[in-house]
């Protein structure tokens, strides 16, 4: 019997054939890349050609110097970060509040989405989509004065509970930085849960009515159908989402810390972000800013990575 010859050019071959097939699938979708190329410019200018400040976290950086003027210091400032103790308090905030963003974000977000899917009477449905819409198009300038009358001494939550003899005296609930997370948690959903289940929605659009047909029939009342056909049907969306989330496990945000956070909660409210505008750029160290701004992108990197990891070995869906 004679072997086949086998060709040491098979690779290249197969190679030079995916090349083709790509620049083949480029001309067909022509259109489609010449869209595109703005995008890709913008991205290049506002988020590629900036990383070249990241020199700075090297340098003890004067803004009147020239690049090769600048005092490199290597990893100087990165040690003055990690050995300062004010950047692990803000670091545990910020680790807190996201976790708390996001564990609230995606029970709240899942849950009125389901609950909405089992809404029957169209108009009602439409009403509470439009009312839990609306605080995501406010400004965090007016939420945050929203939140602050409403938890004020004499706010509405105040004068309730002493209505309704829960507390004695009204309790200075931004003075405290204990209740600080609670709170921040709390405004989130309420600003955010409409605006999140948009996802849920459309992703329970996609799952075939007649499993949910198929169900009834065989005697599954609405919850047993929600279990197993509609939570079942919505987990490649929430592993996604998760996955994306947990990249930017450290942004916590910006806006709401800073107009809510006050001399008296501070221990509670500062964050990564705060800290970079307060001991960075308040007080002209720009590197010390930029190194913090560094590790925040290698943690989510890592976070991002790992996640997609994870859901990779899991046979679950993924980023990529």
């Amino acid at each position: 019997m004679v072997k086949p010859i086998v060709s040491l050019n098979s690779a290249p071959t197969v190679k030079g054939k995916k090349q083709n097939l790509f620049f083949k699938r480029l001309i067909q979708q022509r259109t489609l890349a010449l869209m595109c190329i703005p995008f890709v410019i913008w991205a290049f200018i506002f988020k590629y050609l900036p990383l070249w400040g990241w020199t700075m976290a090297f340098q003890n950086f004067k803004p009147a110097r020239s690049f090769a003027e600048q005092e490199w210091v290597g990893l100087q400032h990165f040690r003055l970060l990690f050995e300062d103790s004010t950047f692990y308090r803000v670091l545990r905030n910020t680790l807190v509040m996201s976790s708390i963003n996001l564990v609230l974000g995606f029970i709240t977000a899942i849950t009125l989405a389901l609950l909405l899917n089992e809404l029957k009477n169209v108009i009602f449905k439409r009403f509470v989509q439009t009312v839990s819409y609306l605080p995501h198009f406010i400004s965090w300038v007016v939420a945050s004065s929203i939140v602050l009358t409403v938890l004020s001494p004499d706010g509405i939550i105040n004068l309730l509970l002493m209505k309704f003899h829960l507390i004695d005296t009204p309790v200075l609930w931004m003075g405290k930085g204990e209740y600080f997370w609670g709170i921040l948690g709390a405004t989130e959903v309420w600003k955010n849960v409409g605006w999140n289940t948009i996802i849920y929605l459309a992703a329970i659009t996609s799952i075939d009515p007649s499993q949910y047909e198929a169900a009834e029939i065989d005697g599954a009342n609405r919850f047993k159908r929600m279990l197993y056909i509609t939570l079942p049907g919505l987990k490649s969306v929430i592993i996604i989402l998760l996955i994306m989330n947990l990249g930017s496990i450290l942004e916590s945000g910006f806006e709401p810390q800073y107009l809510l956070g006050n001399g008296m909660n501070m221990d509670y409210s500062e964050n990564l972000d705060i800290f970079v505008l307060k001991y960075g750029l308040g007080m002209g160290n720009f590197s010390l800013g930029t190194a913090a701004g560094i590790f925040k992108t290698v943690v989510s990197f890592i976070f991002l990575f790992s996640a997609n990891f994870i859901a990779k070995r899991m046979g679950e869906s993924r980023l990529f």
